[in-house]
């Protein structure tokens, strides 16, 4: 790990804390300002989506101008820029712009770093380096939990993101000093673009469950695990960030986990296919038992951000796929259908969670409902992903 690398996994905990940090500061926004649940379920599609958007430009800038520049200006800009405007929102919309910023921001890092470990490092290493970059990544999503919490109960939350903000700017600066970028595919070589990479049947085999994988670890960290527990279980903000951190803890571990599991059972599909078959059943069973207990239900999402922590393999299996003329271009894409994935089914849920209220006649009932939509929506994705084939070039 160089000094470049290791502040590239430090905007990726960024990244990572912004994506889920709604979750906590949930109960706050809607006092101070007004901001719903179903508000903040747009917000975090929307912090998706504009990450998603940018996965297509990130990925030629990586090609064509390396993942140095492309990924300190949009950190400082976006991220930067992003989190002070919602230091200072006085409303729902303000908090829109600021979350499609963030996103913005946040889009480059992570592809930054595994653009340079597919460049420098043997591919049969990468799923390894790619899943600990995630698991050290998930600090964020813990910092986003319990610690947030606490410090925005302790210094109110908009001096807390504004902190936040000028630390995102010295991440910035730090990318644009340290990273080095690597050799590029040599000139006079093939060129390519993205359409030869959507011609490739074997990718479309893997991007349908890459789409649906992180969803429900992401949307249920990220935003419904507030509101779930405050109108299921009375919880307050401080118990909220305790679920959250355990949850996170257990994204965290399932990144760490999965990163050897392709080399020690020689298969990266399996590994895949069944971790997701797992997430689904905890999924399921929150569907059946969803007021089955407090720590029950935290035992059951913590199964889902575990099992849910394949994304790494998922990218190793597909990146195998693509030549090195279009390796910036082919880990964007994939990144984009699974961080794309969450901004649209994150944009579902409120609608999800409104049918499950209106057709059940209970608040538990809409979770029922988000429980049921997320656990069917991984079984979809594994059902398409079971006929692919097995890559571990």
């Amino acid at each position: 790990m160089t000094a470049g690398i290791l502040v590239l996994v430090l905007g990726y905990v960024l990244s990572q804390f912004y994506r889920a940090f709604l979750a906590v500061l949930a109960p706050m926004l809607s006092s101070d300002i007004g901001a719903g649940a179903d508000d903040l379920a747009l917000s975090s599609g929307l912090w998706f989506l504009a990450f998603a958007a940018m996965q297509i430009p990130v990925g030629a800038a990586l090609d064509k101008i390396g993942p140095r520049r492309t990924s300190a200006w949009l950190l400082a800009i976006g991220g930067g820029g992003g989190a002070v405007i919602f230091a200072t929102a006085q409303g729902p919309i303000a908090i829109h712009l600021a979350m499609i910023l963030l996103g913005i921001g946040c889009s480059p890092v992570l592809m930054a770093a595994y653009y340079i470990f597919a460049r420098v490092y043997p591919p049969a290493v990468f799923a390894t380096l790619a899943g600990v970059a995630i698991g050290i990544g998930s600090l964020g999503n813990l910092a986003g939990a319990w610690p947030l919490a606490w410090t925005a109960e302790a210094f109110g939350w908009r001096e807390t993101v504004l902190a936040l903000a000028a630390f995102t700017l010295v991440v910035a600066l730090a990318v644009g000093l340290l990273v080095r970028d690597p050799a590029r595919a040599e000139a006079g070589g093939p060129v390519g673009s993205l359409l030869d990479l959507l011609r490739m049947p074997g990718l479309w085999l893997i991007l349908p469950l890459l789409f649906v994988n992180y969803a429900p670890a992401a949307g249920l960290r990220g935003l419904w695990i507030g509101p779930y527990y405050e109108d299921v279980f009375a919880a307050t903000s401080a118990q909220i960030g305790i679920v959250s951190l355990i949850m996170g803890l257990a994204m965290s571990a399932g990144n760490f986990l999965y990163a050897p599991l392709d080399r020690v059972f020689g298969t990266r599909k399996g590994v895949a296919l069944v971790g997701n078959l797992l997430g689904a059943a905890c999924l399921l069973a929150m569907w059946i038992t969803p007021a089955s207990g407090f720590w029950t239900t935290a035992v059951l999402l913590a199964g889902v951000g575990f099992f849910g922590a394949s994304f790494a393999v998922l990218m190793a299996h597909g990146r195998a796929m693509v030549p090195p003329h279009l390796l910036g271009r082919g880990i964007t894409l994939m990144n984009l259908f699974g961080v794309g994935g969450v901004g649209v089914m994150q944009l579902l849920t409120g609608r999800v969670h409104a049918a499950g209220i209106e057709n059940g006649g209970t608040l538990i009932a809409g979770y029922q409902a988000l429980f049921l939509f997320f656990g069917l929506s991984v079984l979809a994705g594994c059902a398409i992903y079971a006929f692919s084939r097995d890559q571990r070039g």
